[in-house]
């Protein structure tokens, strides 16, 4: 059996991030040739070669792909020990709820409310993240607990409880014909020459194909529909960030989207539990 040192982990991650060791080496503040004789241990060790090595470059062997994903949420679980540990040695410290900025406004808010009226419960503290960052940062121990959406993020390794279940909505530009519909339906919104579906990537960070401008944050794609560059189909409640450019507009046969509470499976926190009881006395109270 192979003993991996998480500085390995580390080391191959950087690597296979940048795919050019001299990055790589600069990122890890260590001069290249360590690094690169580091990297060639760790294949001998294991007996597989991790990159293709070529004057064009690096790339990622089947085998580094693999590890890649596995080396990540190792480091992810080894950051986690530390820092629940250290929170888990505070009694006053409140919990950390992540979740994607703009969605569930206000299911977010009435359940910040229900915590704040338990007697003794742990003060809440938001943090808000970008698309699909929630469950890298409940993974690694920044976040205690998070607002996530299925069938969209990323749920293995943690418990749920759903909370909420809507519909989705088009957004759209204020002057585009679309948006004088009082309802559409998906072939409507994919039949659209000049106004193409923005791209959100998938949950291995790589984007679907399509014609559609690529996007990476609540402000881009913002700024891209306002334009009339872009549309795209997100639950009804994300339109607590839309701008007076946008319209809604109802897509009738786009798939449901439940909105859950996450936690690491297996927690045996009490603060934790305590926060997701009142989140769970909120599921017969839809917000709108």
């Amino acid at each position: 059996m192979h003993d991996l040192e998480t500085r390995e982990l580390a080391y191959f991650v950087a690597v296979a991030e940048e795919l050019h060791f001299g990055r790589a080496a600069d990122r890890l503040g260590i001069a290249q040739p360590p690094l690169s004789r580091a990297i060639r241990r760790l294949e001998q060790r294991l007996g597989v070669r991790l990159f293709d090595r070529d004057r064009r470059g690096v790339a990622l062997t089947e085998a580094g792909g693999v590890m890649l994903r596995e080396a990540r949420t190792a480091l992810d679980a080894v950051a986690a020990v530390a820092r629940r540990t250290r929170r888990a040695g505070d009694p006053r410290r409140p919990l950390v709820l992540v979740t994607k900025a703009g969605a569930s406004h206000e299911l977010l808010q009435r359940l910040l409310d229900a915590a704040a009226r338990e007697p003794g419960a742990a003060p809440v503290e938001v943090l808000l993240c970008e698309v699909g960052e929630q469950a890298g940062l409940l993974r690694d121990g920044s976040a205690d607990v998070a607002l996530m959406h299925r069938p969209f993020d990323d749920l293995v390794g943690f418990d749920t409880e759903d909370l909420h279940v809507e519909g989705q909505v088009a957004l759209l530009p204020a002057g585009h014909p679309l948006a004088a519909r009082d309802r559409l339906a998906l072939a409507d919104v994919r039949a659209v020459p000049d106004l193409p579906i923005a791209r959100w990537p998938r949950l291995d960070g790589t984007y679907p194909d399509g014609p559609g401008p690529e996007v990476r944050t609540q402000s881009q794609l913002a700024q891209l529909v306002a334009l009339g560059k872009a549309l795209l189909v997100i639950p009804a409640s994300s339109r607590a960030w839309q701008w007076p450019d946008h319209v809604a507009v109802p897509v009738v046969d786009a798939p449901d989207v439940t909105t859950v509470i996450a936690w690491p499976a297996g927690s045996s926190s009490r603060a934790i539990a305590a926060l997701v009881r009142s989140a769970a006395g909120l599921r017969d109270a839809a917000p709108r």
